[in-house]
C-alpha cells in the first residue's frame, strides 16, 4: 500500500483550517501520482461538546468542498473505521467508496446548540439509507450500530481484521484506471436524480469510450 495515500483522521479534533489542508493534501497526492491503488482513510472519534466554538460557516463550506473532492477522486477510496465515529470521521466514512469497520463501531451525529449537526452528513445518510432508516439518528442522535449500518448498506464489511480486508481490497483496486473509475462513480451519483432518458446519453458515451479502449488494447 502507498503510504502517501493514507490519512488518519481523529474525529475528536475540532474542525479547523488544518483539517481542510490535510484532506486537500491527500487529494493532491492522489491526483498527482500515476501509480495505481486506493486512497485510504482511517477514522475514529467523536468531537467534544465545545467542538463548534471556533467554527464558521466559511470553514464548514471549505471542509464540505474538500470532502466532496475526496468523494469524486479518480481512485477507489476506502475508509477503515473503529470505535465511535462522528464529525469529520463520519463525513469521510460516508464519502468513501468502500467502508470497512471493526466490530463495535458506531456512527453518530455530532451535537451543536442542543441538536444534531445539520451538515452534509445528514444528506449523505439520507441519500444512502433512506429517510425512514436514519430518522432517529438525525432527529434524536441515536447511534447507528455496526450491524445496522451494514444492513442499511452504510458500511460494506464488519471485520475482526480490517487490515487484512484492506489488503485484499487494495490488490483488486490497483487494476482499475483512474479516469474509468471517475466516470463510473459519476454515473452512480447521477442515477438517483436523473431520468432514464436524460441518463442514456451519458451511459452511451461511457459505453463508446469502453468499446474504443477495448479495441485499442
Amino acid at each position: 500500500m502507498n503510504d502517501e495515500l493514507v490519512l488518519r483522521v481523529d474525529g475528536a479534533r475540532p474542525l479547523s483550517a488544518a483539517s481542510v489542508e490535510e484532506l486537500n493534501g491527500l487529494c493532491d497526492r492522489a491526483e498527482d501520482q500515476r501509480e495505481p491503488g486506493p486512497v485510504t482513510i482511517h477514522v475514529t472519534g467523536v468531537p467534544a461538546a465545545d467542538w463548534s466554538n471556533e467554527l464558521t460557516v466559511g470553514l464548514v463550506s471549505k471542509w464540505e468542498r474538500a470532502v466532496r473532492r475526496f468523494e469524486r477522486l479518480g481512485r477507489v477510496t476506502v475508509a477503515v473505521a473503529s470505535g465511535d465515529c462522528a464529525g469529520a470521521a463520519l463525513d469521510l466514512l460516508l464519502a468513501a467508496d468502500v467502508r470497512i469497520v471493526a466490530p463495535g463501531t458506531r456512527l453518530l451525529l455530532s451535537w451543536v446548540g442542543g441538536a444534531t449537526w445539520p451538515g452534509m452528513t445528514v444528506y449523505r445518510l439520507t441519500k444512502q439509507a433512506g429517510a425512514a432508516a436514519i430518522r432517529r439518528a438525525v432527529l434524536l442522535g441515536a447511534p447507528i450500530e455496526a450491524d445496522r449500518a451494514l444492513a442499511l448498506n452504510l458500511v460494506d464489511e464488519v471485520s475482526e481484521d480490517p487490515a487484512a480486508a484492506l489488503a485484499d481490497l487494495a490488490a483488486g483496486a490497483s487494476a482499475v484506471a483512474g479516469k474509468e473509475m471517475a466516470i463510473r462513480r459519476q454515473l452512480i451519483f447521477e442515477a438517483g436524480s436523473t431520468t432514464f432518458e436524460d441518463a442514456l446519453g451519458a451511459h452511451l458515451a461511457a459505453v463508446d469510450r469502453a468499446l474504443r479502449q477495448e479495441t485499442v488494447s
